[in-house]
């Protein structure tokens, strides 16, 4: 059977796909709707290719549903960070980028690297996703209005009605906790994790939450450096011939919400973590600079909740210092 991929450019309103495999290649725009993807389906079937495999980029809301329908119908689908596909993208030297030049790259991404095969996620961990992103999205959203209030807004009725959305937008961020908190309390392993993360110094109840609802399953990783490689919180050293030297920063490759989840718990867990204290004094004394510092202090402690997650053990410094 002749190896046969089907690339998917994903964008609000449409899909633009791409038909490949070593002799053959075709095209075609569908519908980003329930619609466009039974027509998708018909259209692929029609081509002879029943057992296509899908690759496309991951893009949150925008690639979820075509990308479950698919599974559903039989096909093998490889979600696969944008990145990725990016750099696979420089490394072809490409030039043109349409929508129709990235759906066949990423058919030859998918034909040629064969990326790991994606299933969907359990609806506990969607349903727990999809509040926790709602909850930043609220947040982000009053501290917009909060910014406007204070950069010298002065028409008493903008203000009022600044003030009125900040305390609606007040009522929808605490039910939406709630909401958060009740949907973890009748999980019992969801609870349980939360509670272990909890005895970590830095992680609190809500970090805990939002790191659970990032993370699809912290125990699919093999290794704490592999799930930092995830976050995009491993270093990336640049180094070439002998007058080369940059410093080295965080790849950044990676999620980048579960590394605004880590920020503000890096920053007290450099106070009040005794492994991450010694760390980053450790790391201070070798010259880095603040603000490299705590990139790693994220890391570090990302680091201890998959070892406390994994061994299902609460946090002991003493024994994840031997370890």
């Amino acid at each position: 059977m002749t190896t046969c991929v089907l690339g998917i450019d994903v964008s609000k309103e449409t899909l633009d796909v791409a038909l490949l495999n070593d002799r053959h290649r075709t095209y075609t725009q569908v519908a980003n709707t329930t619609d466009g993807y039974r027509h998708l389906d018909s259209w692929v079937r029609e081509q002879g290719y029943m057992h296509a495999g899908v690759c496309l980029e991951a893009t949150g809301q925008y690639s979820d549903g075509v990308a479950e329908f698919l599974f559903n119908q039989g096909y093998s689908v490889s979600v696969v960070n944008p990145a990725r596909i990016k750099h696979y993208a420089n490394s072809r030297l490409r030039r043109n980028k349409t929508d129709k030049a990235d759906a066949q790259l990423i058919a030859l991404y998918g034909l040629k690297e064969k990326p790991a095969i994606w299933t969907p996620p359990p609806a506990n961990f969607k349903n727990l996703q999809a509040l926790v992103r709602h909850l930043d999205d609220l947040m982000d959203t009053r501290q917009q209005i909060s910014n406007r209030l204070t950069c010298g807004v002065s028409t008493p009725s903008v203000v009022a009605s600044l003030n009125d959305i900040v305390v609606f937008l007040d009522k929808q961020i605490q039910q939406t906790r709630q909401a958060i908190q009740t949907h973890i309390n009748n999980d019992p392993e969801l609870l349980r994790r939360q509670e272990l993360l909890m005895t970590i110094p830095g992680i609190g109840k809500l970090t805990a939450a939002k790191l659970l609802g990032e993370i699809r399953d912290i125990l699919e990783f093999d290794s704490a450096r592999q799930l930092a490689a995830y976050a995009g919180l491993t270093p990336r050293n640049i180094f070439s011939g002998s007058s080369v030297h940059k410093k080295t920063r965080l790849s950044k490759t990676g999620n980048a919400n579960l590394r605004k989840i880590l920020y503000m718990p890096a920053l007290s867990a450099k106070r009040w973590n005794p492994i991450v204290v010694e760390f980053c004094s450790r790391l201070s004394l070798n010259g880095l600079r603040p603000k490299e510092v705590l990139g790693a202090a994220m890391r570090k402690l990302l680091h201890i909740c998959f070892g406390v997650l994994k061994s299902g053990r609460p946090f002991d410094p003493d024994y994840l210092r031997i370890a």
